[in-house]
């Protein structure tokens, strides 16, 4: 795994991250310590796939809007 300063990166983003969306992963360094890797996103892990992860899971009574209206107003009165 190739190793660059952030100089370097900075410089050579363009061409980093081309190489890091082909596969090649690296690593952003500051005086020589490592700092972060770069790699690939999975394009299997895609925020679309998990649209609508959670269906049939969970379910939103039909008095929703509504609820704790009695309560919610009492709080807010202050003349009582």
């Amino acid at each position: 795994m190739q190793t660059v300063n952030i100089h370097q990166a900075k410089t050579h983003l363009s061409r980093l991250v081309a190489r890091a969306a082909q596969g090649e992963s690296f690593v952003i360094a500051r005086a020589g310590k490592p700092l972060v890797r770069v790699v690939p996103v999975d394009s299997t892990d895609s925020p679309d796939d998990r649209l609508g992860f959670m269906t049939g899971e969970i379910s939103v009574p039909k008095d929703f809007d509504s609820m704790g209206r009695d309560e919610i107003a009492a709080l807010f009165d202050a003349s009582e």
